[in-house]
Order: structure tokens, then C-alpha cells, then sequence
């Protein structure tokens, strides 16, 4: 409760045009106080998303988010003069040395040909298409008879990329969305105006799971365009069949499914054999069902920097976000693109899977124990992802909210990310300090284990404190 002259025994939330309080927190799980009103992260939080201190011309709302933001403030604690002292578990980056017992090494020199030194077609090289393609059809449509071709693949230069290519071509659409989900969305479903995005929240005590009742009420109301992560970012959760395949059944002929499936490799259901999550396996027609898979280079094959990744969907689809990309990204890197076709052999992938689920499965449960020694109650194991969507309401309140948990591992040197940026709000109708991802944030295994140990031992000096 606050302790504000006029607030006594009530709620209240911010005015993040003023920063003052105000009454009534419509729709928050727990109670505000002291530490959400006036702490020094809440007040960056909200300088940084309302374009205070506006230039001619410049909208500073769109300068910083989620785990740029983060980075941000672990920079003004000498994050950036000294790495290696830190545990960053904010970034959502997978370990990149080859150090993985039984994953291919990766190149360490690239041979560049002469063709590679002019402009590349915007939707990418025909042999890097060819290459995707055939991956697909090896792991997901085998004795399937509509099968993808190089025209149903588009090669873009990083996942960010993709997503804003799909959104200029979307048409006048109502854009489902869920919360929570990736951050990135928020900036894609705000900048175009050819689409009303529209919130679907999620429930913690479900699992936050996507139910496919769900998605038919969603297309029922009008909702002609989907959006997801899958597996989710950041609950570390995944949609698999038949649940799948039933929601691309409601979708088939009524709505477009967008199915982000950049951590599809991270797969923990099938006790670690290789086996990755794809909407691919359950399309009938590659050129008549409306989905569109979003994939690369970046997670599973441990290559960020690369910035190589591909849109799988229809022709027509493929063709429209092939020629966007000449106004909107100029296409990817030519090189790389060359250099990543030998990379996506089927067997050679499945191999790579193996290593790489057994490998973070282990990281996974490394975290788990340490984390629920220390007291936090986790409900839902993750089953997929290097994401740990960890809930603090049961810590002390000074540190049982995101913004100040972060806050307080600043100071031990370890970098996570506050649940809030992970509760889109594209078009800002509502306070976020209102958000039920307040008091989460999001935790990556993702980095080496001497990283992750660094990490837990700070956030338990954290917790001890």
C-alpha cells in the first residue's frame, strides 16, 4: 500500500506522461507500493517508453527495447568495459564456441566468389533456397504429396528482418497476438498502419498454453491474421500435435498463421532425439494453406552474427516478400549465404539436433535445481527454448517485481530481462505497470555453463540480501 498523502489504503499506478501516481490499478495481480512508484529503474523505464525530450522528427519511443534497454543499464554499471565479469543471461543468444560434443564446427573462414561481390537477389540465392526446401520436405513432409520448392522460400537477413517483411505485406487485417511473447513484435505490430493488432493474454495457471478453442474464438470475432512464437519465447513452452494440427485446421482457409519457429531445434518432448517442432508437418498444400514459418541460421544452428534466415509459405506470400525486401532491407549478405547451403543437409542437421537438445536439456536442468534451492517456486519445466519465465512474487518486495530485480542484479553483475517487455502493447492503450508480466523477468540458459554458474551465484547473493 502507499504511504502517499490521498492514497491511503489504495492502489494506485503511474502516469507515465508525469511519472506521478495515480489511483485505481485496474488490473494488477498484486499490490503497487514504493518500489514500482519511485525506484531509479521503474523512473528509466518510463523515460525511455514515453519520447520524453522529443527532437524534431524523432519519435523516442522506438529507440530502446527489451534487451537493448537492458543492456543499456548493465552498461552503466561497466558492463561493457569488462564482459567477462559479468553473466549476461538477458541476451537471447545461444553459446556460439564449438565446444558442444557432437555438433558440426562451424566456419571459420569463408571463401567469397566472384558472383557474391554484386548484389544478391532480395529473396535470396536459388541455392540456399533449394537447400531450406529440401530440409523441410527431408524432416517434416516425407510421402507427403505437396512438397516445398526453392519459389516457397524467401531468404531474409536475420528473424527482426522476416517479421517486418511479413507485415508490409500483410492487407486491413486484425492481427492476433498473445501475451506474453517476443519483444520484437511490439515494435512489427506498431510500425504499419495496414493492420489493427489485437491482444490475446495468456493464462499463467494454464500453462499459457494456446489452446485451440482459443484461436477459434480469435477467427470468430474477425481476426484474419495469427502471430506466434513456437516454441514460445519467453515461457520456454511449445504447442506440439496434435494440438498443432488443430489449430492449423481452424486457421486452413480462414487466417493466416505466422509461426515463428526460431528455436524449433530446442526441443526437449522427445527425449532429445533430433526431432524439431514445425507447422510444416501438418500443411496440406504448400501453396493453399496460409502459413507462414519463420526460421534460420540465428538459434538452433548457433550463428546470430551470420544474420542469415528464411520465410517458408506460400508462393504468392513468398513473391510479395521477396520483392519488399528491395525497399525495406536490400536482402542478406551474399556471402554467408553461400557459405551456409552445405550447413542444412538433412542428416547432417539431425545430428546436430541430437547434440545440441541433449547439451541445453542438460543446462536447463542445471538452472532449474539451482533456482528452486534458492526458493522460487517454478510451476511449468520448460519444455523447449533456453528460456526460464521465472516469477518473483514470492521474494522479498524490494526485488519480488522485475524492473527492481533486475535492478539488484546489476549490482551482482548478472544481466536479465524484466517480464514487462515481454507484455506487448503495440499501440500503448494501457499502463504496462498495470502488466500480470510485472513481476517476472526472463532468464536464459543459453550462454556456457561457467556463465550460467556465475549467474545463479549472483542471483543467489541477490535473493540472500
Amino acid at each position: 500500500m502507499s504511504n502517499l498523502p490521498g492514497f491511503g489504503n489504495r492502489k494506485f499506478s503511474i502516469n507515465r506522461n508525469t511519472g506521478v501516481p495515480r489511483p485505481a490499478r485496474r488490473f494488477s495481480t498484486s499490490e503497487g507500493g514504493l518500489n514500482e512508484s519511485s525506484s531509479k529503474v521503474h523512473r528509466q523505464f518510463r523515460a525511455a517508453h514515453e519520447g520524453h525530450l522529443p527532437h524534431a522528427g524523432l519519435d523516442a519511443t522506438r529507440a530502446s527495447t527489451g534487451v537493448v534497454w537492458c543492456t543499456e543499464r548493465a552498461a552503466e554499471h561497466g558492463f561493457l568495459e569488462e564482459p567477462d565479469k559479468w553473466a549476461n543471461l538477458g541476451q537471447g543468444a545461444p553459446e556460439v564456441e564449438d565446444e558442444i560434443e557432437g555438433c558440426f564446427a562451424r566456419p571459420k573462414t569463408i571463401d567469397i566468389s566472384l558472383n557474391s561481390r554484386e548484389y544478391g537477389p532480395t529473396a535470396g540465392i536459388k541455392p540456399l533456397r533449394e537447400a531450406v526446401a529440401h530440409l523441410y520436405n527431408e524432416m517434416h513432409r516425407k510421402g507427403k504429396a505437396s512438397q516445398y520448392t526453392w519459389e516457397n522460400v524467401a531468404i531474409v537477413p536475420g528473424g527482426r528482418a522476416g517479421l517486418i517483411r511479413i507485415a508490409a505485406v500483410l492487407n486491413n487485417a486484425y492481427v492476433g497476438f498473445f501475451i506474453p511473447d517476443y519483444t520484437a513484435y511490439n515494435e512489427m505490430l506498431s510500425l504499419f498502419k495496414n493492420f489493427a493488432a489485437i491482444p490475446v493474454p495468456l493464462s499463467e495457471e494454464d500453462g499459457y498454453h494456446i489452446h485451440p478453442e482459443k484461436i477459434a474464438e480469435e477467427i470468430a470475432r474477425g481476426t484474419s491474421v495469427i502471430i506466434t512464437s513456437n516454441p514460445r519465447n519467453p515461457t520456454g513452452l511449445v504447442v506440439a500435435n496434435p494440438e498443432l494440427a488443430e489449430i492449423q485446421d481452424i486457421c486452413r482457409e480462414r487466417a493466416t498463421l505466422v509461426s515463428d519457429e526460431f528455436y524449433s531445434g530446442y526441443n526437449y518432448t522427445s527425449n532429445c532425439d533430433g526431432t524439431t517442432i514445425s507447422a510444416a508437418e501438418n500443411i496440406i498444400d504448400v501453396d493453399e494453406d496460409d502459413v507462414l514459418i519463420i526460421d534460420g541460421l540465428t538459434k538452433r544452428f548457433r550463428l546470430p552474427g551470420w544474420r542469415v534466415a528464411w520465410i517458408i509459405g506460400p508462393k504468392e506470400f513468398i513473391k510479395a516478400i521477396g520483392s519488399c525486401g528491395s525497399y525495406l532491407d536490400g536482402g542478406t549478405n551474399v556471402p554467408f549465404q553461400e557459405a551456409a547451403i552445405p550447413m542444412l543437409e538433412p542428416s547432417l542437421v539431425k545430428k546436430e539436433m541430437i547434440a545440441l537438445q541433449t547439451h541445453f536439456r542438460a543446462k536447463r536442468d542445471y538452472v532449474l535445481e539451482r533456482l528452486r534451492k534458492m526458493g522460487f517456486i517454478i510451476r511449468h519445466t520448460p519444455d523447449s527454448t533456453f528460456y526460464i519465465w521465472l516469477n518473483l512474487e514470492n521474494l522479498p518486495g524490494p526485488i519480488s517485481d522485475g524492473l527492481n530485480f533486475f535492478q539488484a542484479c546489476l549490482e551482482e553483475k548478472v544481466i536479465v530481462v524484466p517480464g514487462i517487455f515481454f507484455d506487448l502493447n503495440p499501440a500503448r492503450r494501457r499502463d504496462l505497470f498495470d502488466s500480470p508480466c510485472h513481476h517476472f523477468v526472463r532468464f536464459s540458459y543459453g550462454p556456457k555453463m561457467d556463465v550460467l554458474k556465475m549467474g545463479c551465484d549472483g542471483i543467489e547473493r541477490v535473493v540472500n540480501k
